[in-house]
């Protein structure tokens, strides 16, 4: 209690900014909070290389247990998690698909979105301003791509709600997640339909991007990149690579993906995607709370005139990049080499694939009854 009240007093003294280091900050605190940050100071990246660009106040870097499954499609999968049985399923789960022949993974570009709201007069200034947009593409194009050459604008969606009118930019960033990227094209753009239409922008991103949220617009319209992958398993592989059957997987993606889904009103019609881009986007230097946009989803199985196993995953809103972020810091580098992508659209591939095996395990696990029993040996310290 003692030393909550006196970091209490010197926080307001005295700002972490203000220390030239890492070291020093790190110093500060462990003074202050009489604790020791050994662990939290040992890290391979160069301090300059990311102070201000990734982080501010640094003091070093936690570590994240880092594993990799896989061969899939040509791919090892980099998994960065605390979560025992995660690594070894997903590997069980390639495993099953490999032998059955591979999977086939479909990438589509939708863009990666910013979604400013304006303030009008009215219904009628907001469908003045709105057609204004509409007839002025190329202008507003060429303003936002004006502020980077790996940037181009490819529609405005628009809404309008009494007085405010919502936009949406859609842009290919290349081979960039590029956030940051289309939220500098849009301030431009924004200035400009100002100047242009006496509307107001109220903010720049007014939650119909929508970004780092699991929403129906994206699930329906899509956002940054759309992923399906498909694969047919053989009921002799399900049985003996899986320890199931056809039927029985077929049946808890009815029951647990589609209908539990729809008693409990999740967006995500899947078993845990999240849990799988969230263990690759730690490895692979993504923003992470894009996992929550990965949420959505739908897993289907099917089963074939001749009792095989048809069973595939939709993802329609996949926020990645293999440039920019977190991907130039050494150990993320590191895991992208491992995955062996060489653009944005084989990581989406890697990651479809790698989604899809993780899917297909877990779900094999239920419906044998294994699922506690993984857990508690892979995931539990034995006692």
């Amino acid at each position: 209690m003692e030393n909550l009240v006196e970091w209490a007093f010197m926080k307001s003294k005295v700002s972490l900014r203000e220390f030239p280091s890492a070291q020093a900050r790190r110093e500060f605190l462990e003074k202050e909070l009489n604790i020791n940050l050994h662990n939290i100071g040992h890290f391979t990246f160069a301090e300059e290389s990311v102070a201000g660009r990734n982080i501010e106040n640094l003091i070093g870097a936690t570590q994240i247990p880092l594993g990799v499954a896989g061969p899939i499609m040509n791919h090892l999968i980099p998994l960065a998690t605390t979560e025992g049985a995660l690594v070894a399923s997903v590997s069980r789960g390639c495993k099953a698909i490999m032998e059955s022949g591979g999977a086939c993974v479909e990438v589509e570009l939708v863009g990666t979105t910013r979604g400013p709201v304006f303030k009008t007069q009215g219904i009628e200034h907001g469908f003045k301003t709105k057609n204004w947009i509409e007839k002025n593409f190329s202008l507003i194009a060429q303003t936002t791509q004006k502020t980077s050459s790996h940037l181009k604008l490819l529609k405005i969606d628009s809404q309008i709600l009494s007085k405010n009118l919502y936009l949406r930019f859609y842009y290919d960033t290349g081979d960039a997640m590029g956030m940051n990227m289309v939220t500098i094209a849009t301030d431009m753009a924004v200035k400009l339909i100002e100047q242009k239409t006496k509307a107001r922008c109220i903010a720049l991103a007014g939650n119909f991007d929508i970004d780092k949220k699991p929403a129906y617009l994206n699930f329906i319209l899509g956002r940054g990149k759309k992923v399906w992958a498909e694969a047919v398993l053989p009921k002799k592989i399900v049985r003996e690579v899986l320890k199931t059957t056809p039927e029985k997987i077929a049946e808890v993606v009815e029951k647990k993906c589609h209908l539990g889904s729809m008693m409990s009103g999740s967006m995500g019609f899947n078993s845990h995607f999240a849990n799988i881009i969230a263990a690759i986007f730690a490895a692979t230097g993504q923003d992470l709370a894009h996992a929550a946009e990965g949420s959505l989803g739908i897993t289907t199985a099917e089963i074939l005139k001749n009792g095989d196993l048809y069973f595939t995953i939709y993802l329609p809103d996949l926020m990645c990049g293999t440039v920019g972020g977190g991907t130039h810091l050494p150990a993320q580098q590191e895991a992208l080499k491992i995955m062996n992508v060489r653009n944005v659209l084989e990581y989406c591939r890697a990651v479809g694939a790698a989604i899809l095996a993780g899917e297909l395990s877990l779900i094999a696990s239920l419906a044998e009854g294994s699922l506690a029993k993984a857990h508690q040996k892979l995931g539990r310290k034995n006692k």
